[in-house]
């Protein structure tokens, strides 16, 4: 609680910091905020190529939207796993990049972490709205569930944001954490049903892979994101349940971590 009203009370400057992350991140390039989807529609364009193309992959029809596009159905799942990756990573080097200011200003250090999650979700609206348009014109009937769509992101935040924290607080006391995460989100990514279809999951795999695929939130967030965007319906209830649930322990846990190491960061850094 007493971080709450911590972060409450430097709301200012949670508001001052994203604007900083904002203004600064295409700061003198041509395109602007055009490069934001650069990314994403490069990996579509790549997955397209190697699986569409190549191993002849094809997207399920959507249901009830009736849309087959293979790099539609890839881009709806590597738009949220960009913003998982993207805030995980700004928040992992969110405390040491701005080990001046957290060793002379006495503030909610949590704020540094919470203006890279605000930062990454502007930029994460701006891709998701883009999608929306092109899969309407496509013929999704996502209208309707566009709500439904904004609270995905906002349990897509909370979900991240508690990641992010924990990892901003491992970054300062174990340096190399950069490293070993460039290889777990390597990891989580195959185990989360980005470029392929859940189906042949529960088709072919079983046992131990089989129990890290059904229990990684990522899976709900992808397969819920892909009912609502691609499909065009409401994501299934218990999925949602669930994501409320894990989404509210990331966060409560990445609070409880940070305060519990928050005394010790000036003196690490």
């Amino acid at each position: 609680m007493q971080q709450v009203k911590n972060i409450v009370a430097s709301r200012g400057l949670l508001w001052n910091l994203t604007l900083r992350e904002l203004r600064a991140k295409y700061r003198r390039s041509i395109l602007g905020w055009g490069w934001s989807m650069l990314n994403p529609l490069s990996q579509m364009l790549i997955y397209t190529v190697v699986f569409g193309a190549i191993f002849g992959v094809q997207a399920r029809v959507g249901d009830p939207s009736g849309i087959n596009i293979y790099s539609l159905y890839l881009l709806s799942g590597i738009l949220p796993w960009g913003f998982i990756n993207l805030i995980c990573g700004l928040g992992l080097q969110s405390l040491v990049v701005n080990a001046t200011l957290v060793r002379k200003v006495r503030f909610a250090r949590e704020t540094l972490v919470f203006s890279e999650v605000l930062f990454s979700l502007v930029q994460f609206s701006i891709e998701m709205t883009l999608l929306c348009i092109v899969l309407l014109i496509f013929g999704s009937p996502l209208l309707p569930w566009l709500p439904v769509l904004l609270l995905l992101m906002a349990l897509l935040a909370m979900f991240t944001s508690g990641i992010a924290l924990i990892l901003s607080i491992g970054a300062v006391f174990f340096r190399d954490l950069k490293y070993l995460w460039t290889i777990v989100s390597q990891v989580w990514f195959f185990s989360t049903p980005v470029i392929y279809d859940p189906a042949r999951v529960e088709e072919k795999v079983s046992g131990f892979w089989y129990a890290v695929y059904h229990w990684n939130p990522s899976t709900a967030f992808i397969r819920s994101f892909r009912h609502v965007t691609f499909d065009g319906r409401g994501p299934e209830l218990s999925d949602m349940l669930v994501l409320m649930a894990v989404s509210t322990l990331s966060l409560a846990a990445g609070l409880l971590v940070f305060g519990r190491f928050s005394r010790r960061i000036a003196e690490e850094l």
